[in-house]
């Protein structure tokens, strides 16, 4: 298979694609952001980035590749002409030498395939492309799935923020990265990426194409 007709692509997040992302939003969170708060973060907010995943269209060509390799590039920004279902979206606030995501989600039928740990590896390093140092966030102190993700990626808890979600009261756990030019740090998301892209299968790559 070429690299140009690949299956996945994460591309930075379009006003085209919100009717999708909103989908995603009102089935992954007890309190989403209205759709008019995506319409201004993309439009008024220069801090803001926010990507999608998504699969389209490909015709497979004789060139042997390993199903990990394909997947692997889909962290390569590049166009692509025929875009599929939006699989999943996330984004962050480039705060000085801080990135701070903001949001990251899968559709419900994609979920448990990887398709996260892959939008989240690509936030990282666009993030530091971008000049940030390290990443945080907020996460509710019952989302353990959550938590165990950005654990697993080497964040870790710095506070706890008190009744911080509006909708009840829920407190978040305020979580952090290591430097980002850490060597350990390093060595952690490269050993990650290596397994994340011995898991992601063939069988991954037959379903995402059954969707048309």
């Amino acid at each position: 298979m070429d690299l140009a007709d690949l299956p996945l692509v994460i591309q930075p997040l379009q006003l085209a694609h919100l009717p999708a992302v909103m989908e995603i939003e009102r089935e992954s969170f007890s309190l989403p952001w209205p759709e008019r708060a995506y319409q201004h973060e993309l439009t008024h907010n220069d801090l803001a980035h926010y990507y999608v995943l998504y699969h389209r269209s490909f015709t497979p060509s004789l060139a042997p590749m390993p199903a990990w390799q394909r997947l692997w590039q889909v962290m390569v920004r590049r166009p692509a002409a025929e875009a599929g279902p939006v699989l999943g979206y996330g984004g962050f606030w480039l705060l000085y030498d801080e990135a701070h995501i903001s949001t990251l989600a899968v559709r419900v039928t994609h979920r448990r395939q990887g398709l996260g740990e892959l939008l989240l590896i690509a936030m990282l390093g666009e993030a530091q492309r971008l000049g940030a140092s390290r990443a945080t966030l907020e996460v509710r102190v019952s989302n353990v799935a959550a938590q165990a993700l950005y654990t697993k990626y080497g964040f870790k808890q710095v506070g706890q923020r008190k009744a911080y979600y509006s909708d009840n009261r829920e407190d978040a756990l305020l979580l952090t990265t290591p430097e980002f030019a850490s060597l350990a740090f390093q060595d952690l998301i490269s050993a990650r990426r290596r397994d994340l892209m011995g898991r992601m299968s063939q069988t991954l790559l037959d379903k995402i194409l059954q969707m048309h």
